[in-house]
């Protein structure tokens, strides 16, 4: 790369994976923008893609490992890192066996490829059942809900947004989000069009969002109530003969079912419950059957709620019902160019999916994809007996900030054996570590988006090549992984994480290639790591070449050779070859959910708080360890309490001042923001801050900590059939501080 040579990067700061085009001046970064030639992104870039400068060159992200020695970190060798953690995980796994260490995954591992694809080494080597990540404070029930309906945990519907006429958006901010298991860069741009050639879109949610504020039409919603406004819906659809299936009925099972499940639900008797008018309801209910393009999407904050996967379950319900699931301008499904799960083997049915296979020692709290419920961690250390958790491996998290009671969380870490955190940064989390292994800048590192073109608007394929060499000496992530594994498995910290690496690929081949197991081996050589990975997964995938049988298909080669990415078409129809259920079929009404609608039911007469808080996205800050990040940070302070006039009134508060907020013996102070655009009785407070904890190393971040609205709620509050936690719609008590 020549002195001034200008390089492609994809995004790594949020869900939408913009194409980049980083210039570099030397051994540094210049200007960054958008890449106008992507074949995804075209162009679009928003204010965090210039944080990506000051990501890489920011003096407080770790580029040395540090040691634990008397309570004080110093830097160390990765001989010396790596000999620690040999010294003493071992020794925890041999004394509590392969559930007394846990893993606990954070956001980032998303961005990146290496973590990503040898994460599952690490766990396989340690044999652990207790696994942690940020999914089960976000996601995890849209991936029970579309697991039990369609087969495969990440068989997500978005919405085909360039061809759609009506888009319903509920508990979501694609405005400021581009976009969550939904990937699509510039979502103002493309609903500008839809609106332009004459659609319509219609925003659900308690606050009067960037979204709403575009949109044609807004309702607010009291938090936590989803369940009911959608079971409003669906009556309707069915009180109304609404239902047309389409080309699916085929593919469908459970619809007689459903329908006398939603019998009682009707929108006249859900509306006091909801907050939205039974008129409004049969109006919604009859313009998404009506429409011949539609879809209705919903994200965060129909996940983080009691119903959350009762939420997930019902809106793709609506996207049936009304013929807008697996159709043209509706709710379509991606083909990703590798690593899917729903386009391997043979389509059309298979195992489906299943929940509970164990659970959390202390709560009983149910496994879903592998995993258990963040919020049962801090349980899982504090509470002796076989099973106990002694030792935590944290990559690329911060849950201290993150997860609800984050102070409990804190104090359960202090008391760990061992902990090793891999991460960028020393922070609210990985200050209890006792070895930190740094992670790379993004800019050091190759990507291509693993999860990300599963959920992508338009199916694509783009690779990104290291923009800056690493630091002598450094270690790549995925060989991180692989050393922690090998220590794991007691082969000591000089093992050859090379042989280990050959040898797992082969075993996998052996698995899936059978006979051509070598052949394939040979010509994916010379690769190596998360890049050999990646070759072996486009090249199996739906567009590869399948090693030479395809002529012209996808290689790893040919997207390196095309910068701006290979575009490879709209959504298509999918169903039935994608469904991997047991029965070939779409389950509309699997019995777990039919069965916790009794749940909500004994719930529908309640009667709502005075006031309940929910969180805020912000597009400067959709992660913690972006306040540390100048080009973020600045500007107006954005870690305030939104609340409406008339309760601001009611409760003595005044713009800019201060308000405790209670939830039983826990309590913030925070600075007030007074606006209309919040439904009465609602109070907003955006996620991931309190930087104001000791032993950090946040310089930016501290001068305005903000405070940490999960250190307001409960870890004991979760939707039960996913172990989601329950972030949205927690009742508290506000007051002026005078």
């Amino acid at each position: 790369m020549s002195e001034h040579a200008v390089a492609h990067r994809i995004c790594p700061f949020c869900e939408a994976s913009c194409g980049l085009q980083v210039e570099r001046q030397g051994a540094g970064v210049g200007r960054i923008r958008g890449d106008r030639a992507d074949v995804f992104s075209a162009g679009f870039l928003c204010p965090k893609a210039v944080g990506l400068k000051d990501l890489h060159e920011d003096p407080d992200r770790l580029r040395t490992p540090l040691i634990k020695r008397d309570g004080r970190f110093v830097e160390a060798s990765w001989a010396d890192a790596y000999a620690e953690i040999a010294r003493r995980l071992p020794a925890v796994i041999a004394a509590g066996g392969p559930d007394a260490v846990a893993t606990v995954l954070g956001n980032p591992v998303s961005h990146k490829m290496g973590l990503t694809l040898y994460f599952p080494r690490l766990a396989r080597a340690l044999g652990t059942r207790n696994m942690f990540s940020a999914s089960s404070v976000d996601q995890v029930p849209k991936m029970l809900s579309v697991g039990l309906m369609f087969g495969s945990w990440l068989s997500v519907p978005v919405p085909d947004i360039e061809r759609c006429q009506l888009l319903l958006v509920l508990g979501a901010n694609p405005m400021v989000s581009n976009g969550s298991l939904w990937t699509v860069p510039d979502f103002r741009g493309k609903a500008k069009a839809l609106r332009a050639r004459g659609g319509r879109i219609v925003v659900v949610d308690p606050r009067r969002t960037e979204t709403a504020e575009a949109a044609d039409a807004h309702h607010f919603i009291r938090p936590g109530a989803d369940v009911f406004f959608l079971l409003g819906l669906v009556h309707t659809l069915f009180d109304e003969s609404l239902p047309r299936l389409g080309r699916l009925e085929a593919h469908v099972a459970g619809v007689a079912e459903l329908g006398a499940a939603v019998a009682a639900y009707a929108p006249e008797r859900m509306a006091a419950r909801c907050g939205v008018a039974a008129a409004n309801v049969r109006a919604l209910a009859r313009e998404l059957a009506g429409t011949e393009r539609a879809a209705v999407y919903g994200r965060i904050g129909t996940c983080t709620q009691r119903y959350g996967t009762l939420c997930s379950w019902l809106i793709d319900v609506l996207n049936v019902l009304t013929g807008h699931l697996d159709a043209e301008g509706g709710m379509m499904f991606p083909k990703a160019a590798a690593f899917a799960a729903n386009t391997r083997g043979q389509g059309g049915g298979g195992r489906g999916v299943a929940s509970g296979r164990h659970r959390s020692r202390v709560s009983g709290a149910p496994e879903v994809a592998g995993e258990l419920p963040l919020t049962c961690l801090a349980e899982e250390i504090e509470t002796p007996g076989p099973g106990q958790i002694k030792a935590l491996i944290s990559i690329a998290g911060n849950p201290v900030l993150s997860a609800p009671n984050g102070p409990r969380l804190a104090r359960a870490l202090e008391g760990l054996d061992f902990m090793v955190s891999l991460d960028i940064y020393l922070n609210e989390t990985t200050r209890h570590a006792d070895v930190i292994l740094p992670g790379l800048s993004p800019l050091e590192e190759a990507h291509y988006d693993v999860s990300f073109t599963q959920f992508s608007h338009r199916n694509h394929a783009r690779y990104s090549a290291p923009v800056l060499a690493r630091a002598a000496g450094q270690p790549e992530e995925w060989q991180s992984l692989l050393r922690l594994a090998a220590i794991a498995k007691g082969l000591g910290a000089e093992a050859d994480i090379e042989a280990l690496d050959d040898a797992a690929l082969a075993d996998e081949l052996q698995r899936t290639a059978g006979p051509a197991a070598g052949a394939v081996m040979a010509a994916l050589a010379p690769r190596r790591g998360a890049e050999r990975l990646l070759d072996l997964g486009l090249r199996s995938g739906p567009y590869g070449d399948q090693f030479g049988r395809v002529p012209g298909g996808l290689t790893l080669a040919r997207i390196q050779a095309a910068p701006s990415g290979i575009d490879l078409g709209p959504m298509a129809p999918r169903i039935p070859e994608l469904l991997r259920t047991p029965s070939g079929k779409i389950e509309l009404a699997p019995q777990l959910l039919l069965d916790d609608l009794a749940r909500a039911a004994a719930d529908l007469d309640t009667a709502a708080p005075d006031m309940v808080i929910i969180g805020r996205r912000q597009l400067r800050s959709n992660n913690s360890w972006m306040h540390n990040l100048p080009a973020l940070a600045k500007g107006a302070f954005r870690c305030t309490a939104l609340l409406h006039p008339d309760d601001a009134a009611r409760l003595g508060l005044r713009e800019g001042g201060r308000a405790q907020i209670r939830n039983g013996d826990k309590r913030i102070e925070v600075q007030v923001e007074i606006s209309a655009d919040m439904m009465p009785g609602v109070l907003s407070l955006p996620h991931g801050w309190g930087h104001d904890l000791e032993g950090t190393r946040l310089g930016v971040a501290g001068e305005r900590p903000g405070v940490n609205l999960n250190a307001l709620l409960d870890e004991n509050l979760r939707d039960p059939l996913s172990g989601n936690a329950v972030l949205s719609g927690v009742a508290v008590d506000v007051s002026a501080v005078l």
